[in-house]
């Protein structure tokens, strides 16, 4: 039974709805590890059993089976960089509607910060609450990252053996009582405490500048903040990062990077054999400093958006290989956090939310700079599977692995409207923007959890809390 471009059929005598456990995909365009070619993938118990050769195989009656043409099939998206807010915050977000948002967006992992929630993830206990409050309410798959706060490293262990991949860290003041920033000295407690494991510490890489003041502006213009936090305190935060990485040997990542000035600290901390991995954010390759208005604090993110030159540089770095990943940083706010009236940038709540939309935010840019989807996997899919240390599970199309698969047409165009946004919050930069790649279809361990505007009533999202290894785990390059 063919299908024409961007059709999902279902065959099989069983229909295919939303919600309903898929026994096999085809497609004449399936991204494998080497090839994109057509295949049908074998699913069962939620795993990919086999890949065959289209229509190698007759179907025994009642199968539920996915035949959608020429529309791309890959492994879902892996978003390890999302403010769930919950709990504490639900009125910002929570994880019903960030992870509805995740499916419609084929992101079938997230990994929710210890950041926008109360109580924050610093204690076992604060974990086993942020647990608790998302139990049930997950459309697809959670992990959760734990942080480091001054005085909690007894704590840190604990939280990893109970299953959070790594610790996030703030070098500068978050603007959140609950969650201080950390000094050098805090820092090398924790490298020791957690030297050894298989951890990953997370960095927001800003750093104050002594006794540097920025001159007094108009707080309505865009450019009062962007002189607020200049290139430096990145590139400052960001040599320190790259030091004690390379002092202790452990994993270091850099969280949403925004300024290029930082490369080559990066390039040569990894030419020495740090295990530093880099990420940056859709705004920073989609949006420009040039182009926003006077008063537009809903594109307000720390660090800031920065120049078109500095955008291209971030796009050369992705193509060398030295940015490993593109994530949301999905941080939601409300119209009147934002300020909207006032316009003041300074006051206004930062962040912006994106988690729906981050497929076809990376792919209208990209596919133009010839990125290839086996860039898309490696940069949406892989690498971050590797950093929250499930590369083992996600991240591929391969027998064995979870069948977790993103359908979409990378042709298709469409138009950011506010009443297609999942996001509790409806506010972002992108509205009327015209993207290319939308997503049919979304499936998190073989359940078909999203279909052409259709959520499933279930929600079977799994909360991904392994016991850690706690053996040594030594590393010299970057560990995917």
């Amino acid at each position: 039974m063919s299908t024409k471009h961007g059709e999902v059929s279902q065959t099989g005598v069983a229909r295919v709805e939303v919600g309903s456990e898929v026994t096999a995909v085809r497609s004449n365009r399936v991204v494998l590890d080497n090839t994109i070619c057509p295949a049908e993938i074998i699913i069962c118990n939620g795993k990919i059993a086999d890949i065959l050769p289209k229509r190698s195989r007759a179907h025994a009656s009642g199968e539920k089976v996915l035949d959608v043409g020429d529309l791309v099939v890959m492994p879902g998206i892996i978003d390890p960089h999302v403010h769930t807010c919950e709990p504490g915050h639900t009125a910002l977000e929570g994880y019903s509607s960030a992870t509805k948002a995740a499916a419609a967006g084929g992101v079938t992992t997230l990994v929710a910060m210890p950041l926008s929630c109360l109580s924050p993830t610093t204690t076992l206990a604060n974990f086993e609450d942020k647990l608790q409050s998302a139990e049930g309410q997950c459309h697809v798959d959670v992990a959760f990252w734990g942080k480091v706060v001054p005085g909690n490293q007894d704590e840190l262990l604990s939280m990893l053996q109970a299953g959070v991949p790594g610790f996030k860290c703030s070098l500068i003041a978050s603007g959140v009582e609950e969650f201080p920033h950390v000094s050098l000295q805090d820092l090398h407690m924790a490298m020791n405490e957690l030297q050894g494991t298989d951890c990953v510490l997370l960095f927001h890489a800003e750093q104050e500048l002594g006794q540097w003041k920025p001159a007094l502006e108009d707080p309505t213009e865009y450019r009062a903040l962007l002189d607020s936090r200049p290139d430096a305190m990145e590139v400052e935060a960001i040599q320190t990062i790259a030091d004690l990485c390379l002092q202790y040997k452990m994993p270091c990542h850099i969280l949403h990077l925004s300024s290029a000035q930082a490369l080559p600290i990066i390039r040569k901390a990894r030419q020495k054999g740090a295990p530093l991995t880099i990420e940056t954010a859709h705004h920073y390759l989609t949006l420009t400093s040039e182009r926003i208005p006077p008063g537009g604090t809903y594109y307000k993110c720390c660090p800031p958006i920065r120049a078109k030159t500095n955008q291209e540089q971030l796009w050369s770095a992705l193509q060398e290989g030295l940015i490993d990943m593109v994530v949301s940083a999905h941080n939601p706010s409300s119209p009147d956090l934002k300020l909207l009236a006032d316009g003041d940038f300074f006051k206004a709540q930062g962040g912006i939310a994106s988690l729906q939309f981050g497929l076809p935010l990376f792919w209208t840019s990209a596919k133009a700079k010839g990125f290839s989807l086996h860039d898309v996997v490696q940069l949406m899919c892989k690498n971050p599977a590797s950093l929250i240390r499930l590369d083992d599970r996600k991240g591929a199309l391969c027998p064995g692995m979870d069948a977790d698969l993103v359908i979409w047409d990378p042709d298709k165009e469409f138009e950011v409207k506010k009443n297609m946004i999942q996001h509790k919050n409806q506010l972002t930069p992108y509205l009327g923007f015209q993207l290319c790649g939308e997503v049919l279809a979304t499936l998190v361990h073989g359940r078909l959890v999203y279909l052409k505007g259709k959520f499933s009533p279930k929600l079977e999202g799994v909360l991904l809390v392994t016991q850690r290894k706690m053996s040594t785990r030594v590393s010299s390059s970057p560990y995917y």
